[in-house]
């Protein structure tokens, strides 16, 4: 059996969790967030605690196993807890600010680039002297949060010579060697 398919989730106070018609919805403090998942695979709940079932051991059954186990799991978290994702942007002359969900980066180009930001995420952009500008997301659904920081990091990504770019926060970067003088 699948380790990951097989393990319960607990499911904390406040949250609630329905299949209907084929999809998962989860709501909680943080939000609401809905994933359809395949008919095949059912779920129950007894005194708080949810484990994912699969009809069978085919090879296509244990996949979605251990698949819609992780992503119930994160509905669960993202609906009482919440996701969030923090990047940097490392380069001279880089910034990065917000009015609401739209959000203005300044990269390097002859331009600038101007996001809009899904409304279910919650964008908070800081500038604080002698520090990276970041920006900071916050949302109950972390494919969506997932996505949009790939997005945003899709702008610049960090090059491996200087380091320079949109990094996640704590992210480390391999550095290469420049070139060497010949003599």
């Amino acid at each position: 059996m699948s380790r990951v398919g097989k393990a319960p989730i607990t499911i904390p106070a406040g949250v609630t969790v329905q299949l209907v018609n084929g999809v998962v919805t989860a709501k909680g403090p943080k939000g609401e967030v809905s994933q359809a998942i395949n008919t095949d695979i059912t779920f129950s709940i007894e005194d708080g605690v949810l484990t994912v079932n699969r009809p069978s051991d085919s090879k296509q059954h244990k996949a979605l196993h251990g698949l819609y186990r992780s992503l119930i799991n994160n509905m669960v978290i993202g609906v009482s807890q919440g996701h969030s994702v923090k990047q940097e942007l490392v380069g001279v002359g880089y910034k990065v600010s917000n009015q609401g969900n739209m959000v203005d980066f300044t990269l390097g180009y002859s331009h600038r680039i101007m996001f809009e930001i899904p409304e279910e995420i919650k964008v908070v952009t800081e500038t604080l002297k002698g520090q990276n500008p970041s920006i900071t997301m916050e949302c109950a659904d972390k494919q969506l949060l997932g996505q949009i920081a790939a997005k945003i990091r899709s702008f610049r990504k960090p090059e491996p010579y200087k380091g320079k770019g949109i990094k996640f926060a704590g992210e480390v970067l391999r550095k290469k060697a420049g070139k060497s003088a010949s003599k």
